[in-house]
């Protein structure tokens, strides 16, 4: 430990001690904890589906929007039937993190996958800033509603949620296993919470007494006429916009498929078991909360709170201490799911990301396991991603769902068409069925985002319509650098390609001043056994030059001559480009140059010396048969050393 830097020192006490490789196989999740971490988000979407299918149909056909609710929400989970389906096929065939990405590739080649790349890397920012927002919004709507309107905490909804995304960053940098532990818990809260919502107004109902919400009340979302939505025409497109909103239940159904490889062996059937019961759980939330807010009318509000869920709980526990507990007790677990829901992309962009970049489509540095066995800088680049979103968002729910949907049904999409391709090339059992079924699961999530696209799109949608292929042509990009690379540093490795292709080897040792570490870059280049060695130092400084030169004489710490170049004009790196180019331009002389760098470790040093090594190293990289080494001397060290022989002088 007392040779680690400070900073390591600091990241081990902050993230705990690393863990080795073989620990891998003991950060996976079990199934239980796996519904609770990587179902967050697709659960969790069920407490705001449902409001913002009425934020649609509210305007437009008035109080009529709660019975047209019921039938778009049984569209919707037609469509999560027929997606859960398709997905257990996925994680059936592809155990491999990747989900669609993976059967993109698998099916239609690497460059058509980059769009199911996008659209779920896409998908998991947006999630990320659309849960934490809206669990937020969970907080300030239990203040709204236990505190008899008070509504004093709204200018907390941005600063409250960037805390939480530097939380949940915090918890994911600590290791999956950790992540897990701390994050499953909620969604399960979340589940009795909306239970004893519907059980509470089930019996309420029963008795009659189940209360309606006031449609007129100050900050709602202004009531339209059924016979001006229909008059208009605008009735069958008013329905498919609230269908796509109501799409947005359905995000994270993707996150098991893309985080398959946390799961325990065997992970395939891990995987299908947990995706099929959250998409049951899923199910009865998302028709459970359509179901109380046609009866209760609960109808969203402008800014967002208090949220339509949050308005059932307060109808169906009703006033006293038992209703405001039963009251806070949803409000707390659903602005916990939200929250935790959040994490979901943490566990599935980092592990999509290396994936990607394995297939050389982005850098390769995000394959890279970190202190913890998580891949650090994936969720490093999520953070720093979603809190920008956040940040130019101001935390709004309503702008930030306009961006929501596209990508991840682009990416239910790209499932289920390749999933249609894999089947069409195969004879299998039940081959035909699956054909129609994922060939269905393609065309009706093409649809809702095609209708997406079209009705958000001046509600912000546009954003995602451009960044699409934007980000497709930075991943062909990254992925044709790394292509010309590979074919350069591979070249032509023909048999004896290792041995020496030069007839001379000069070693030339920059010299700024007679020292320590000029006369330790002079010995090394001795061990390098060179045909010649040359001490260079380019005059800049007349007079410097001089005494450096008279000072060279008079030594005996060396028997290589001192080499004075001119160079007026101060342009230190284009002088010694000019004389490595004249000492290699026979073609047969190979040149290391070695730069000797003093380094400094307390900051005063660091603030008094400025360092031309990487600079003079730089400049000399594009130049054929040159090689450039950098001898660091570590002069705080020296100043340590020199300091214990005075003392023990003195002693």
């Amino acid at each position: 430990m007392a040779l680690d830097r400070p900073a390591y020192r600091i990241k081990r006490r902050l993230l705990g001690k690393p863990l080795t490789t073989e620990h891998i196989s003991d950060e996976k999740l079990g199934n239980r904890t796996a519904l609770g971490v990587l179902a967050s988000d697709c659960i969790s979407s069920s407490a705001y589906g449902s409001e913002e299918m009425l934020r649609v149909l509210v305007p437009v056909v008035g109080a009529a929007a709660f019975t047209l609710l019921m039938p778009v929400t049984f569209a919707i989970l037609l469509v999560l039937l027929l997606l859960t389906l398709c997905y257990s096929d996925v994680v059936t065939i592809y155990t491999r993190a990747g989900g669609s990405y993976v059967v993109a590739r698998e099916n239609f080649g690497p460059n058509v996958a980059q769009i199911a790349a996008v659209a779920l890397l896409v998908d998991y920012i947006v999630t990320v800033a659309v849960l934490v927002s809206a669990g937020t919004n969970a907080l300030i709507s239990l203040a709204h509603l236990a505190g008899g309107g008070f509504t004093g905490l709204d200018h907390l909804q941005l600063p409250v949620s960037v805390a939480v995304i530097v939380i949940l960053a915090y918890g994911n940098l600590r290791g999956v296993r950790e992540a897990g532990r701390l994050f499953a818990l909620p969604a399960y809260l979340f589940m009795a919470a909306v239970g004893l919502i519907m059980l509470a107004a089930a019996l309420r109902g029963l008795t009659g007494g189940l209360p309606h919400a006031d449609l007129h009340a100050a900050g709602v979302v202004p009531l339209g006429s059924p016979d001006d939505g229909w008059l208009y025409g605008a009735s069958l497109f008013i329905v498919l916009r609230a269908f796509a909103n109501g799409g947005s239940s359905l995000t994270g159904l993707e996150a098991i498929s893309n985080g398959i490889s946390a799961f325990r062996d065997p992970q395939g059937r891990n995987a299908r078991r947990t995706l099929i019961t959250m998409s049951v759980i899923l199910g009865v939330l998302v028709l459970g909360v359509s179901t109380l807010a046609h009866y209760t009318h609960a109808v969203p509000y402008t800014d967002g709170t208090p949220t339509v869920i949050a308005q059932e709980a307060h109808l169906a526990f009703g006033g006293g201490v038992l209703g405001t507990a039963g009251l806070v007790f949803v409000q707390l677990a659903t602005a916990l799911v939200l929250y935790t829901g959040a994490n979901t992309p943490f566990t599935g962009f980092p592990y999509l990301a290396s994936f990607v970049a394995e297939d050389r489509f982005l850098p390769r540095v995000l394959t890279r396991r970190g202190h913890r066995l998580a891949f650090s800088n994936g969720i490093i680049a999520l953070t720093v991603v979603s809190l920008a979103l956040l940040l130019a968002t101001g935390a709004s729910v309503d702008k930030l769902v306009a961006l929501y949907a596209i990508g991840v049904f682009t990416a239910f999409t790209m499932a289920g068409a390749g999933l249609t391709v894999h089947h069409l090339r195969r004879r299998e059992r039940y081959r035909r069925w699956k054909i129609a079924l994922n060939g269905l699961a393609a065309a009706t999530s093409a649809a809702v985002v095609l209708i997406f696209a079209v009705t958000k799109f001046t509600e912000g949608a546009w954003l995602v319509v451009v960044v699409f292929p934007l980000g497709v042509w930075a991943l062909m990009r990254i992925n044709r650098e790394y292509r010309r690379e590979a074919t350069v540093l591979q070249g032509i490795q023909a048999p004896g390609a290792d041995r020496a292709a030069f007839r001379r080897h000069l070693v030339m040792v920059l010299v700024e001043s007679l020292d320590l570490a000029s006369l330790k870059a002079l010995r090394y280049a001795h061990e390098l056994r060179p045909d010649e060695i040359r001490a260079v130092h380019f005059a800049i400084d007349e007079a410097h030059a001089r005494r450096l030169a008279t000072r060279w004489e008079g030594t005996a710490a060396t028997s290589v001559a001192l080499e004075l170049v001119e160079c007026p004009d101060r342009r230190l790196r284009h002088a010694m480009k000019e004389l490595a180019f004249r000492t290699t331009e026979d073609g047969e002389t190979w040149l290391t140059v070695l730069v000797p760098r003093r380094t400094y470790g307390n900051a005063l040093g660091k603030l008094l010396h400025r360092g031309t090594g990487e600079k003079m190293a730089k400049s000399l990289t594009r130049l054929p048969h040159v090689v450039v080494t950098i001898l660091p001397f570590d002069v705080s060290r020296e100043l340590r050393a020199l300091e214990e022989r005075r003392r023990h002088r003195t002693t």
